[in-house]
């Protein structure tokens, strides 16, 4: 397949871009900055100034935007709302990486994680402009997109090759109840989704097994 990953010299862009490459994938590392990658092309580009040229040909997308000062939360819907629009038509599938604090927690999905008792709220913030942007995937037309949310315990450092399973909407936990995900295992599991031809128009969600 070609891959593009937006956002490759982030954390998880990184992993994200090693393990397509890994995998035998013709990849693209889109980024702000010229970067170390291991990645077969480059493309050193702002996700705001993308057009629909630059991702044209590619099979699938990932998009690993990240954006966790105040000023700049509202990127989580805006750039969202670019990539709908200069992808509409396009056959590609727009795969992004998520966050956990939208999911639901009852099975009437009327209550989210943000929302619970509890909720750090220094966290609120981020968690709510990450729920904005998968509203933004979620209203569109025209766009092959899929949205996964990680375990709410999201570990950036934690360690690769532990089992993981797929959920839908809801948080779920472990037989310890425990939902936990490294940042490694996410991309893998993102890959396992970029190479299905599932899950098209849905968010789901990955927590270790």
């Amino acid at each position: 397949m070609k891959v593009a990953v937006i956002a490759a010299n982030g954390k998880a862009g990184t992993l994200l871009t090693a393990q397509a490459t890994q995998r035998g994938h013709d990849v693209t590392a889109i980024m702000r900055k010229d970067h170390d990658t291991p990645a077969a092309h480059t493309l050193v580009k702002d996700v705001f100034d993308l057009t629909r040229e630059d991702l044209a040909g590619f099979d699938v997308i990932l998009d690993a935007f990240g954006a966790w000062s105040e000023d700049a939360l509202a990127g989580h819907s805006t750039h969202l709302a670019h990539l709908v629009d200069i992808l509409q038509g396009s056959p590609a599938r727009l795969l992004v990486v998520g966050g956990a604090g939208s999911l639901y927690v009852n099975p009437e999905h009327t209550v989210t994680v943000m929302q619970t008792e509890g909720f750090p709220p220094e966290v609120a913030p981020l968690a709510q402009a990450m729920q904005d942007g998968l509203d933004v995937l979620r209203r569109s037309e025209g766009v092959k997109w899929t949205y996964l949310s990680p375990a709410a315990d999201f570990q950036a450092d934690g360690p690769e090759g532990h089992a993981y399973v797929f959920g839908g909407e809801e948080l779920s936990t472990d037989a310890n109840g425990a939902c936990v995900i490294s940042y490694a295992d996410y991309a893998r599991a993102m890959l396992d989704v970029a190479e299905s031809n599932e899950h098209i128009g849905e968010r789901i969600s990955v927590r270790n097994a």
